[in-house]
């Protein structure tokens, strides 16, 4: 199988799309001084790699009432139970964010809640019935999200021509 290469242009676009996931293709074409057809098969050939997973809009939870957000280690009675819990933890559409962690939690999430009398529903209703989790502890609740970004690791030399291939 070939290996494809995220080069230089790609970089470029991934810059711009990862600050404005809404920024027209025929922008980011100008930007980076192509044609818009090939801004939409490069962007192809990324969704195709993987390297873009989608697009979102970001709500403001707090405005919508999930004035909450807690993190909460999970521990596992057996890590053969992850995959399952992982799928129990899917279907609660209040934990937001699941990460595979080490130490004495398998496993470190994210929960938005109205406040903190759901949030303890949520942690004694949902999360603690679910079969193989062990137990849980809440580290902290958020007072405030002060930012919020995409991994921007594609900065681009402007005085570099774009048509010089780079391993990523």
């Amino acid at each position: 199988m070939v290996q494809q290469r995220i080069d230089r242009l790609d970089k470029k676009i991934l810059q711009l799309i990862s600050q404005d996931a809404r920024i027209p293709f025929l922008e980011v074409a100008r930007e980076c001084n192509v044609s818009g057809a090939a801004i939409h098969q490069r962007i192809q050939k990324l969704r195709n790699m993987g390297v873009l997973k989608g697009s979102e809009f970001i709500v403001d939870t707090y405005k919508i009432g999930y004035q909450t957000c807690a993190y909460v280690g999970v521990m596992l009675a057996d890590v053969k139970m992850f995959n399952a819990v992982v799928e129990e933890l899917k279907k609660i559409p209040e934990v937001v964010e699941c990460h595979y962690t080490t130490g004495k939690y398998a496993m470190f999430v994210k929960i938005y809640a109205k406040d903190n009398r759901h949030l303890l529903h949520i942690i004694l209703e949902k999360l603690s019935v679910i079969p193989g989790i062990d137990g849980t502890e809440t580290f902290q609740l958020s007072l405030d999200e002060i930012f919020h970004r995409q991994l921007s690791v594609f900065d681009v030399d402007p005085n570099v021509d774009l048509d010089e291939e780079e391993e990523l």
